[in-house]
């Protein structure tokens, strides 16, 4: 049998295995869901939060048949004499927690925007603090979406990665039989809802990253129930739910790009990148992961950091630019024989705990992400993408390509899921979309499409590197949002602010790594804590 056959055979009895059927369309029940009540206690570190648990209907179409509890924060505004309403934050994932970041923050989370509102962290359904919540429970850096090692055309054992794929899958639906009720759509009527329940006509939101997505949707869905929106760091919604492949081959060319800009930073300013590479950093990047690829170096701990470890932290550490002389230091630590810096990161790419095990963010992102993006399921096309994004992707490839096989076998979709189209009427406000030049998971394009996907909405740039701009990236981004926020005034068309953060070597290059998908939301559409304000 040849391998293309034994792969089709191994998917053909992984779903007798699995043994789930795509969910049917249930018919749309007459009844309105219960307002939650919202009973708030205090909670957390942070001076004046408050939380409260809520149940929500499990199926919007069958209210009344079972619920789910959804987890949100509470941070009153700080200058309550001139409060406007509430606001709401998704840091991005899908499958961000957000709550825990307002109770250990509270005020000085987001202190501009929470002096006239109250800020409002709902942990969606399937997330953080919210009940049940996702985990499969998986080693992910040896079962999970992104384990290694990174296939490659001359390494692939189908039959091997079909069956790792196949039970990684089979994991995730039998530890978590609510996954078909965690659609970005029910996650935008659960705000809806609660928007009801605070007694507010219109809210106010701010989504970063995949909570772009989310944003649309509740703009689409909703259009007369919010005030202001900014959708900062923005996915091309459509393609996010109707062209996944593409989208996600266009982020590995992100990354690939921001690793250039990144080398090229090195070579004109090596105090700044600790000297790593000399004359070229290029050519001693590429050194150095074949280098570890032969030979992996040894940490202290006893593990070891190969030439995967390396490209997993370098992939993390490109979501801000802050952490440019962090990767820097870790490079050049790297070719002196030491991979305690780099170990880090790759730790924090996968959210792995100190004692071994493993945050459950990345089950979160795929499991949300596979109940609701259009993939096909002829095996074939996941072989193919694999070699095109070999060639195409020389650091990067296994961001995408033969990874989405886990999205081929994916048996279930998810019910109410809303795929489009996402559009903004002239009678509602229009969203204030900030995008960043040079951002290496969402890249500019999908802004530029998402702007006329919506119709209505004005596109805000900065000129600059890494993941989302609002947020000790540059005062005129800033400036412009807030005041946007406040009184729903858009710049001019075109406007472009200039990015603030550097790259020197008077940057600290000892601070702890921050951003991508292992902090918060896990996956590529994650908000970087880095730029948290």
């Amino acid at each position: 049998m040849s391998a293309r056959h034994q792969l089709l055979a191994l998917a053909a009895v992984a779903g007798a295995v699995l043994g789930v059927a795509p969910a049917a369309s249930a018919e749309i029940a007459a009844t309105a869901p219960a307002l939650p009540s919202l009973a708030w206690k205090p909670c957390g570190e942070a001076a004046n939060v408050s939380c409260s648990t809520f149940e929500v209907p499990r199926d919007y179409e069958r209210p009344r048949v079972a619920s789910l509890r959804l987890f949100v924060a509470k941070s009153p505004a700080t200058d309550p004499a001139h409060r406007i309403g509430s606001l709401f934050v998704n840091p991005g994932g899908p499958g961000s927690s957000i709550a825990a970041a307002l109770e250990a923050n509270g005020a000085g989370l987001f202190a501009a925007l929470n002096a006239r509102f109250d800020i409002i962290a709902m942990d969606p359904r399937g997330a953080g603090q919210s009940a049940p919540a996702i985990d499969c429970h998986a080693d992910q850096e040896r079962d999970g979406i992104y384990s290694q090692p990174f296939m490659t055309p001359k390494s692939l054992d189908i039959f091997s990665l079909a069956a790792k794929d196949a039970s990684y899958v089979h994991r995730c639906l039998r530890l978590n039989p609510e996954l078909r009720y965690v659609s970005t759509e029910n996650v935008a009527r659960d705000m809806d809802l609660v928007r009801q329940a605070l007694h507010e006509q219109q809210i106010t939101y701010v989504g970063f990253s995949y909570g772009t997505v989310l944003g649309a949707t509740y703009a689409s869905l909703f259009p007369k129930s919010y005030r202001a929106m900014v959708l900062d760091g923005p996915v091309d919604a459509d393609a996010y739910f109707n062209d996944p492949m593409s989208e996600l081959s266009a982020q590995s060319s992100g990354f690939e790009s921001s690793l250039d800009r990144f080398l090229a930073a090195c070579a004109s300013d090596q105090g700044a990148c600790s000297g790593f590479g000399g004359g070229d950093p290029q050519a001693a990047y590429d050194r150095l992961l074949a280098r570890l690829d032969r030979a992996p170096l040894a940490t202290p701990d006893g593990r070891a950091v190969d030439g995967d470890d390396a490209r997993a932290g370098t992939l993390i550490a490109l979501y801000s630019k802050s952490n440019w002389p962090f990767l820097g230091q870790a490079l050049a630590d790297l070719e002196r024989g030491d991979g305690a810096n780099m170990r880090f990161a790759a730790d924090l790419y996968y959210a792995r705990n100190d004692d071994g095990t493993y945050q459950p963010g990345p089950d979160a992102y795929f499991a949300i992400t596979a109940i609701e993006q259009r993939y096909p399921h002829d095996l074939g096309t996941y072989l193919r993408a694999g070699r095109r994004s070999f060639e195409e992707h020389p650091h990067f490839w296994w961001n995408n390509g033969y990874l989405e096989l886990n999205y081929g076998i994916f048996p279930v979709r998810g019910d109410s899921v809303f795929s489009g189209p996402f559009r903004v009427p002239r009678s509602s406000p229009a969203p204030l979309v900030v995008a960043t030049t040079h951002d290496p998971a969402t890249p500019y394009r999908g802004a530029q499409n998402l702007v006329r996907e919506l119709a209505n909405a004005r596109l805000l740039t900065m000129d600059g590197d890494g993941h989302t701009a609002y947020g000790a990236n540059s005062a005129c981004i800033d400036r412009t949002v807030e005041s946007y926020v406040a009184d729903g005034t858009l710049p001019p068309s075109g406007t472009v602010c200039q990015q603030d953060v550097g790259f020197s070597a008077a940057r600290s290059k000892s601070a702890p790594l921050v951003g991508g998908p292992a902090i918060g939301a896990i996956g590529p559409h994650a908000r970087p804590t880095a730029a948290l304000p």
